[in-house]
């Protein structure tokens, strides 16, 4: 068997960048930021993970951060150029969990 590829989920300055995965995943990387000692964590994502982001922050802040508070949601748009060369705007949200 090969190595799996590994994908990183989280980011310098304490950001999980919300993908494809299952939720779960990325609160364990928000938990694992605030148990390394961080007083804030960013969750972020764009378009279709959008839903998926808010589940991480509300899984994490109730069920194993209980602490944490809702800091920050800043909400904005994103132009992505596509494969064809065309742009379209995407939308993005960022939550900020503190404690």
């Amino acid at each position: 068997m090969g190595e799996e590829e590994q994908t990183e989920i989280a980011m310098p300055g304490n950001i999980v960048l919300i993908g494809k995965k299952p939720a779960m995943n990325y609160v364990l990387a928000v938990v694992t930021q605030f148990n390394g000692g961080a007083k804030s964590v960013k969750v972020r994502a764009r378009g279709n993970a959008i839903s998926r982001a808010v589940d991480v922050a509300e899984i994490s802040r109730n069920r194993f951060v209980t602490d944490a508070k809702v800091d920050n949601i800043a909400i904005s748009s994103e132009e992505l150029a596509n494969e064809d060369g065309t742009k379209s705007k995407v939308s993005a949200i960022e939550i900020t969990l503190a404690r």
